[in-house]
């Protein structure tokens, strides 16, 4: 059997490399690129969460500088982002003590400035972030 290349279809090189787990065929695995892709794993979980996050403040800033902008369609998108996000970290745990990196809450807020900043011509906003993830993370919390 010829084994499938990675970089040249990788749809099929995971079948063919799922295959060869369930039969047990463990000498054919191209153990190199299936650790990548397992990591990739986890960092897509990551990036998954930060994106969450991100859309998330931005919505309580627009919520807190433009209060004469509030609508439905604000508070849904804060809710339905509440409801992933705890959904996301009830499901993977292990991505929990990402809310204590600072390095890591730094970056997530300056993403959310920047889609503030696009979504409302505002520039002024803080340079830290104003909020606890306790206070971002609760269904019934909105900044002034």
């Amino acid at each position: 059997m010829a084994r499938t290349e990675y970089q040249h279809d990788v749809i099929a090189w995971a079948r063919e490399q799922a295959h060869f787990i369930r039969s047990g065929q463990f000498d054919l695995l191209d153990r190199e690129h299936l650790a990548d892709e397992i990591e990739d794993v986890g960092k897509s979980e990551q990036r998954e969460l930060a994106n969450r996050m991100a859309v998330l403040l931005a919505h309580l800033l627009k919520w807190k500088y433009q209060p004469e902008r509030r609508g439905n369609s604000w508070r849904l998108t804060i809710k339905v982002q509440r409801k992933n996000i705890a959904k996301r970290l009830k499901n993977t745990p292990s991505l929990k003590p990402m809310l204590s990196d600072p390095e890591w809450k730094e970056s997530m807020w300056g993403d959310a400035i920047v889609d503030a900043m696009k979504e409302t011509g505002l520039e002024d906003f803080p340079e830290t972030c104003l909020w606890t993830f306790a206070q971002m993370l609760d269904q019934d919390w909105l900044p002034d």
